[in-house]
């Protein structure tokens, strides 16, 4: 018998026991952020969202905002009774994904890790490129041609101005007031009708773009981190500042599940990079 999957599979009873008391697995959540988390639960924080209920033997209940400015303060932090100045009850208590430097909340053990990428529909003229520092040698008139998109905020933006590719980029608000398409969905849709061709996109974006056309409709190239411009990033979950209990109890479910989770995003599509060993990546305030 293997004494550590002992120990852990009794301490995570033990937390299992604990959490049942509060019989309701509370996360706040996008109702439209594919692949993230949709009001039909489809989403992979949604699927590890109910692996996580399931093992904690309680019923998963969602409070939906949309996850753009005041996400948090609308959700994680917003007491039930808005009128009750001490309150200790929550909306919600988990947010399924956030970056492990994520600083308005406690976070957890990063439990995946990926990588923006640059994401290429095949058969428009530009399938000779494996590599993006391609796009910064090509000839002039075929790069006058390109219609790449990017995030107004982000490092793809700062890679096209670095390589000299900023007025050939379309830009895409990384938040958006649009209650019909996120971001995803609407770079989807765009590719589809041609308004562009490639997108530097993150990872797991990437992945719910290609799931939505026939196998094998794109080329994904991983963008490759140098010095000041990082494209690999590690993702953890989030609960309200000092609530250390929570956040252990997440920990050894990212660790005991680490298996089934990862079954999960890949079968999401989501590019996977090894998580680097590093310990919880900040404390509480």
């Amino acid at each position: 018998m293997n004494m550590k999957k002992t120990i852990a599979g009794l301490c995570l009873a033990t937390f299992a026991l604990s959490a049942q008391a509060e019989e309701k697995f509370k996360v706040c959540a996008d109702p439209l952020n594919p692949p993230y988390s949709t009001k039909n639960q489809d989403g992979f924080e949604n699927k590890i969202a109910q692996l996580f209920a399931k093992e904690l033997g309680q019923s998963l209940e969602y409070t939906w905002f949309p996850q753009r400015i005041g996400f948090i303060r609308n959700t994680l932090t917003a007491p039930v009774d808005e009128n009750e100045v001490d309150s200790k009850v929550f909306k919600c208590d988990v947010v399924m994904g956030v970056p492990a430097n994520f600083d308005m909340a406690l976070t957890t053990v990063p439990y995946y890790r990926s990588t923006y990428v640059l994401l290429i529909a095949k058969g428009r003229g530009w399938d000779d490129i494996k590599d993006a520092a391609q796009l910064a040698g090509l000839p002039l008139q075929r790069q006058e041609a390109l219609k790449i998109a990017m995030f107004d905020r982000g490092p793809g933006t700062t890679w096209m101005q670095k390589n000299g590719l900023l007025d050939q980029g379309v830009p895409y608000q990384s938040m958006t007031g649009d209650d019909e398409n996120n971001v995803a969905m609407q770079i989807d849709k765009d590719l589809k009708a041609k308004k562009i061709d490639m997108v530097i996109l993150w990872g797991p974006m990437a992945g719910y773009v290609a799931s939505q056309s026939p196998k094998n409709s794109y080329t994904m190239i991983p963008m490759k981190s140098t010095p000041g411009m990082q494209f690999e990033f590690s993702m953890a979950m989030a609960v309200r500042r000092g609530d250390q209990d929570r956040k252990a109890m997440l920990d050894k479910l990212i660790a005991a599940k680490a298996a089934e989770i990862n079954t999960i995003l890949t079968g999401y599509g989501v590019p996977l990079l090894p998580i680097p060993k590093e310990a919880s990546v900040k404390d509480d305030d």
